[in-house]
């Protein structure tokens, strides 16, 4: 199986989106030219002084249609793992399932595409691209560097070509996502002995904006505007987080910052959530800032490349996922559906991993789509 000996490589690379990913990105590269592909690199350098890599290769002309695949080279971090022997970094083939970090979040699909398209010896009539990104889960930084420098990037969005994002859906069909927002409020306050009377507590500065974002966090979970019966659970479920840099009772804590992370739906009014919010912070002398935004997806259930991809995968009907991909940022695309082998309730988990038969299954369908979209008159 050529998706297995693709995988062991990648999980090899402890590609942790904190660390560079500059490494893996080189192997994905060398082997795009292995397989005939056109290459294009997108290097930036994170906030940390992180070097980071993208790459887009094309297969084919360069001509309308065809068919965009959408991956990312980042994994979550490996502090725990449950599974003994071989530990994350060293695929663990095991009863059926290959054991490793990011052998289902995502490189078990990158290995997947890889190998439908070296089973593919023809000469491809219409192109095929393979787009590989960084940071993913984190911000979906790669594929923004992408959208905004990467020539070959705007080369797909005006060929207008069928795009899979290839996430791990257990080979089901995802007409939509949701979005993102992360919203950090920041209280500063001053330390003092709390018996002097000298401090500010920067937590009950931090109070009046909480009661607003509770108010807000009431709306979207009761309100009908905010509620969408196609994704379980139907509504945005703000998240709150707030962190105290405070190390003892009898001291005034002279910094509190709350982070919000809310998951708007196709066609609901996020920004003016994030403008009452951003309000309220303004009001109470917070500092405010947007960290992270992301689109939700939608591609009509009834569209003709969703009704296509039903068919040639075997489903009878797209469905609808509450977490989000690259497809967030990379809104120009023609519709977009994420399709791609292994479940989603593997990913990120401390004995992560992928079934060989969904790598089977992922190699064919992918080979599938390839020879219908990129090989066919």
């Amino acid at each position: 199986m050529q998706a297995l000996e693709y995988l062991r490589e990648l999980i090899a690379f402890p590609s942790v989106s904190s660390e560079s990913n500059v490494a893996v990105t080189d192997q994905a590269e060398r082997w795009l030219r292995q397989l005939g592909f056109d290459t294009e690199r997108v290097h930036y350098t994170d906030a940390c002084g992180v070097l980071k890599s993208n790459v887009i290769g094309r297969r084919g002309p360069a001509a309308p249609g065809g068919l965009a695949w959408f991956g990312h080279t980042d994994v979550v971090p490996a502090s725990t793992w449950s599974r003994p022997g071989a530990g994350p970094w060293s695929a663990e083939v095991s009863e059926g399932r290959v054991y490793g970090r990011g052998s289902c979040d995502m490189k078990g699909q990158v290995a997947c595409m890889l190998a439908a398209a070296a089973s593919i010896q023809s000469p491809l009539n219409s192109p095929l691209w393979i787009v590989l990104t960084a940071d993913e889960e984190i911000g979906m930084h790669g594929a923004r560097h992408v959208a905004a420098h990467s020539k070959l990037y705007r080369e797909i969005v005006s060929a207008r070509p069928r795009s899979i994002i290839g996430e791990p859906t257990c080979l089901r069909v995802v007409h939509a996502h949701k979005g993102g927002r992360t919203l950090k409020v920041v209280s500063r306050g001053r330390a003092a002995h709390s018996s002097t009377g000298l401090g500010i507590n920067a937590n009950f500065a931090l109070i009046p904006f909480l009661q607003e974002a509770a108010l807000v966090n009431h709306q979207m979970e009761h309100s009908p505007e905010w509620r969408d019966d196609r994704f379980i659970p139907p509504t945005p479920t703000m998240n709150l987080l707030i962190t105290d840099t405070n190390t003892a009772s009898n001291i005034t804590s002279p910094r509190s910052e709350c982070t919000l992370y809310f998951r708007p739906m196709p066609g609901q009014q996020s920004d003016t959530v994030v403008q009452r919010l951003q309000e309220s912070a303004r009001q109470h002398g917070l500092e405010f800032s947007v960290t992270f935004s992301g689109e939700p997806l939608f591609t009509p259930p009834d569209a003709p490349f969703v009704r296509e991809l039903l068919e040639l995968s075997g489903n009878t009907a797209a469905e609808t996922v509450a977490y989000g991909t690259d497809g967030g940022v990379l809104t120009e695309l023609s519709c977009p559906v994420v399709f791609g082998p292994g479940d989603i309730a593997q990913a990120h988990t401390d004995d992560e991993w992928i079934s060989l038969d969904q790598l089977d299954r992922g190699t064919l369908l992918y080979r599938r789509a390839i020879e219908r979209w990129c090989t066919a008159e």
